[in-house]
């Protein structure tokens, strides 16, 4: 759970930071990369947490 919000404020402060980017304020270059690395690693935590780990025993 805490890595999803940690994901989704990430999401959100990058989303902003690439409007910026739109604006022509930031690099455009520089703000892409990191909101899609922040979506891709929300998305990765979520799925990665349903995998199965083998039988103990």
């Amino acid at each position: 759970m805490r890595s999803t919000t940690i994901g989704l404020v990430a999401i959100g402060l990058c989303f902003f930071l690439n409007i910026l980017g739109l604006m022509k304020m930031l690099p455009l270059y520089l703000t892409s990369p990191l909101l899609f690395a922040s979506i891709l690693f929300t998305l990765y935590r979520m799925n990665h947490r349903k995998t199965f780990r083998g039988f103990k025993g």
